[in-house]
């Protein structure tokens, strides 16, 4: 990952009594640690499968990580995203180069979608979080984190849609504590490490701002990795997002999306202790100008 992207920052910050830090994933060229994984997936491909190309469903994130690697590694990549969006997601998808597939997030399935795709047209299925070559790419994440650290961190606090980057930074920090966090309401991987089986999210979920973590079940490949390694769960509300959000433009000087900064509402929040060597993960800063400016508003008053 190094021979084409430099590590993103690990920030030190203080918060309460401890010296915290950020890995500030949002940095990306392309505004998401999506990339990492995009990136080691289709460089394992073969010659003949990079001809053929590939399909991948994401809401925004992962979407723009395939197409980012594939325009730069020379591969055709094919997105089933959300109608629904955020509109500077479809369009950064668009601007690499990828054809866009929409569809209906309440009444289709993107999975079955992306799987039709690639059969019909002898492509690659490149998922967001359920393949092993994903989940190491992500891992690079934690690997990055503890070069710049100099040694291994205590607690790493990571935002969980499908799992993949919590599980790669699992894998690549095995004696960290590895702490998930979700909105409220799409928290299955926490619910599902508490009853030590997969449970899906329950129906009619409320709305989030995480449109990134809208995963409605979890993978036996991410949630065997963080129940083996006894990662904890927790669930923020949308008010501990905005504050988040608020806190990162003010104190890091940095815009996060809502989640992105999911991890950083836990600790702002006091659900993950505040102590030293506690790393959390800003994973993403795509996000339009006007949801921006929204949460801004809504958590200035907290901050």
């Amino acid at each position: 990952m190094a021979q084409i992207l430099p590590p993103t920052p690990l920030l030190r910050f203080a918060w309460r009594d401890a010296r915290v830090l950020a890995k500030a994933e949002s940095l990306q060229p392309m505004g998401a640690f999506k990339l990492r994984g995009a990136w080691h997936r289709l460089t394992a491909l073969s010659p003949d499968e990079s001809r053929a190309g590939v399909v991948a469903f994401s809401s925004g994130n992962h979407a723009q990580g395939v197409a980012w690697a594939a325009k730069r590694l020379g591969i055709p990549a094919t997105i089933v995203m959300p109608a629904d969006a955020p509109r500077l997601k479809l369009e950064g998808t668009r601007a690499l180069g990828a054809e866009i597939v929409l569809y209906d997030r309440a009444r289709e399935s993107r999975e079955a979608i992306g799987e039709r795709l690639a059969a019909e047209r002898g492509c690659v299925l490149v998922p967001s979080f359920d393949d092993p070559w994903v989940i190491e790419g992500q891992g690079s994440a934690g690997v990055e984190i503890a070069a710049q650290l100099g040694r291994r961190p205590r607690r790493i606090v990571i935002p969980c849609g499908g799992g993949g980057l919590s599980a790669g930074i699992a894998l690549a920090c095995p004696d960290a504590e590895i702490v998930v966090v979700e909105p409220e309401g799409w928290d299955d991987m926490g619910e599902s490490l508490r009853r030590g089986a997969i449970v899906p999210v329950g129906a009619n979920p409320p709305s989030t701002s995480c449109d990134a973590l809208m995963t409605t079940r979890v993978s036996p490949l991410t949630f065997d990795v963080l129940r083996d390694r006894r990662a904890t769960g927790i669930a923020v509300n949308e008010a501990e997002i905005s504050r988040a959000i608020a806190y990162a433009a003010r104190a890091l000087r940095l815009v996060i999306e809502p989640g992105g900064a999911i991890a950083l509402a836990a600790l702002l929040a006091g659900r993950v202790p505040a102590e030293d060597d506690t790393v959390i993960l800003l994973s993403g800063g795509n996000i339009d100008p006007q949801a921006l400016l929204e949460h801004l508003d809504l958590g200035r008053a907290t901050c």
